[in-house]
C-alpha cells in the first residue's frame, strides 16, 4: 500500500480547504436567493406602477422602476424581511415628467405616491 506519507494533524488525503468551500457555497446560495427576491420585487413593482399609470390615464416613462431603498423590516408573521422602495417616472401629457414612489414589503404594497386615478385604484395580488 503506497500513498502519501501521513502528516501529523492530517488524516490521509483530506484537506483543510473543505470548510472554506462549504462556506463559499452557502454564501453563494444566499447571494443568489437575495438577488432572486430583489428581481421578483422589482417585477412586482413594475407591474404595480404600470397598472397605476394605466388606471390614472398617464404614461409610465421608460417602462421601468428603479430600486432606491432597501431596509430590514418585520413581516406580518413576525419574521424579518426586506422593505424595498422603488421610484418610477410618469407623464400626464407626454411633455412633462413626474416622479412616483412605492414601497413593498415582500410582495405587499405598503405605500404609494404617484398618479391620482380618476376611479378608485385596486391592486391585484400576485398569483402564486
Amino acid at each position: 500500500m503506497t500513498g502519501p506519507p501521513l502528516v501529523p494533524g492530517r488524516l490521509g488525503r483530506h484537506s483543510n480547504k473543505m470548510p472554506t468551500l462549504i462556506v463559499m457555497m452557502v454564501f453563494t446560495a444566499l447571494a443568489v436567493a437575495f438577488w432572486n427576491a430583489g428581481r421578483a420585487a422589482a417585477e412586482r413593482a413594475e407591474s404595480l406602477g404600470r397598472d397605476a399609470c394605466r388606471t390614472a390615464g398617464v404614461q409610465l416613462l421608460d417602462e421601468s422602476v428603479h430600486a432606491i431603498g432597501l431596509r430590514p423590516c418585520r413581516r406580518p408573521d413576525g419574521q424579518l424581511g426586506w422593505e424595498r422602495t422603488f421610484r418610477f417616472d410618469y407623464s400626464l401629457d407626454g411633455s412633462d415628467r413626474h416622479a412616483g414612489r412605492m414601497v413593498l414589503r415582500g410582495d405587499r404594497l405598503v405605500a404609494f405616491s404617484g398618479p391620482v386615478p380618476s376611479a378608485p385604484l385596486v391592486f391585484r395580488r400576485p398569483s402564486t
